[in-house]
């Protein structure tokens, strides 16, 4: 299976996992109701797809189960049961280095919690809707095959209402955790994988995500509507439509204009679109990248003695590394060269763009300050040029988050610096509590 190529820092950038200020997108995904389910996500997180059969079957089962409205079929407490039960086999014990034994109770209850697992997955892929689910047929045929296997089989006829025998303790717990425990514990993973499907449905139905399109590998498109970041409470949505023929967009903005959260919103979308998860969006196709690559908060290595500038370099030549081995890749990169002059970065701004634009199978946003770089792009045909601005209020900036056509030189940070009374107090030498005071009424982002 081939999977999408991205790094620590896309990831960092995404706040896929939780942060100190609270959950990663990952936890809004996670309704799993085993262990096992919700260590599953959080690989197939780190673990993006990039291929377009496998992402469109994956996200075709989770439509369905979201459309069915299917929940998890089985008590959640059977699968710590059975884990524990299982860990201690031979292998399990000397793997902790323990002699510790299970007692005769727990091997009942491991032994009755894999009976009913084994007894509920056939009465699950049974149901005539899961039937008709094509795009889980693969599946669902792997588990028949695994039910009907002469070792499982018995597990299948015993009652539901008669309590085992000692010998059938005896003889289930050494067919569960000796003979045949590979295949139970093939069973539980496809469990997992079960649990997952429904859990991301459950974030699909509640929150009103939509099932992505995923489109052949190399054709540079990215057409989304109404895309938002999925951890705002009251968001403002943009549309975005990329191509070969447009697969470069230079953006502008003031501070707090939402640069960063649109970048977010649109890079999060692409990212999860590649694992086959519903998206924050009205829709979305895109064609399949072989790579994700950002860069919004890029730190100092200090590790290495590295200024801030060096970083940016050492980054975009990784991106140029990846480039040049021909795949389709997003490239974002949020304030490119922010750590040198002003002069330097015009320059260094303009020659990167127009080496990415070049790169008509991939798709690239770099946003900046420096609108003087706009106009130098502007003589490149495959760059698109898009702006959020800022609308005064007399003397306060509002703002839309809403993405506009064109340029702008929207700087308002001495206005800011002014309404908040700093020159004031500077010349006054007041540093009490007037130091304190804001007069400025700023139209913050909607979290």
């Amino acid at each position: 299976m081939n999977l999408l190529r991205t790094d620590e820092q896309t990831i960092s950038d995404l706040e896929i996992f939780s942060k100190q200020s609270g959950g990663g997108i990952v936890d809004i995904y996670n309704h799993a109701n085993t262990r096992g389910g919700a260590a599953l996500l959080s690989d197939l997180f780190r673990n993006p797809l990039s291929d377009k059969n496998a992402i469109n079957r994956r996200s075709s089962i989770i439509e369905n189960f979201a459309r069915l409205k299917l929940r998890f079929p089985y008590d959640a407490a059977l699968f710590d049961m059975a884990e524990k039960y299982l860990s201690h086999s031979e292998e399990g014990i000397k793997a902790k280095n323990s002699r510790v034994a299970l007692g005769e109770k727990e091997i009942q209850n491991g032994v009755q919690a894999v009976i009913d697992i084994i007894k509920t997955t056939s009465r699950f892929i049974e149901q005539p809707e899961i039937k008709h689910i094509e795009a889980y047929g693969e599946e669902r045929i792997l588990l028949i095959k695994l039910l009907m296997d002469p070792a499982l089989e018995p597990a299948l006829k015993e009652s539901d209402k008669s309590r085992l025998s000692y010998s059938a303790v005896t003889a289930f717990d050494s067919l569960f955790r000796i003979a045949e425990r590979e295949k139970v514990q093939q069973l539980l993973k496809s469990i997992y994988h079960l649990d997952v499907y429904m859990s991301v449905a459950q974030t699909a139905v509640e929150r009103k995500f939509v099932f992505p399109k995923a489109l052949e590998k190399g054709r540079a498109m990215l057409n989304l509507k109404g895309v938002y970041h999925p951890s705002l409470k009251k968001p403002v949505s943009n549309d975005l439509h990329m191509h070969d023929a447009k697969n470069t967009l230079f953006l502008t903005g003031a501070n707090m204009a939402g640069k960063s959260t649109f970048l977010r919103s649109l890079s999060t979308a692409l990212y999860i679109a590649h694992m086959g998860f519903p998206v924050a969006a009205a829709s979305m196709e895109f064609s399949v990248l072989d790579g994700i690559y950002t860069t919004i908060n890029l730190p100092d290595n200090l590790g290495i003695g590295a200024s801030h500038f060096y970083v940016e370099v050492l980054r975009v030549r990784k991106m140029a590394q990846e480039l040049s081995q021909g795949g389709s890749f997003f490239i974002l990169f949020d304030e490119l060269f922010r750590g040198t002059n002003v002069k330097d970065a015009h320059e260094a701004t303009v020659a990167v763009i127009k080496g990415f634009a070049r790169k008509h199978n991939s798709l690239f946003i770099v946003s900046s300050h420096i609108v003087e770089a706009g106009d130098q792009l502007q003589a490149t045909g495959n760059i698109d040029f898009q702006f959020l601005p800022t609308r005064m209020n007399g003397h306060v900036p509002e703002y839309t988050y809403q993405l506009e056509r064109g340029i702008t030189d929207d700087r308002h940070g001495m206005i800011i610096i002014r309404n908040e009374g700093i020159l004031d107090i500077l010349a006054a030498g007041n540093k009490g509590s007037n130091a304190a005071a804001s007069t400025t009424q700023i139209a913050l982002p909607h979290v």
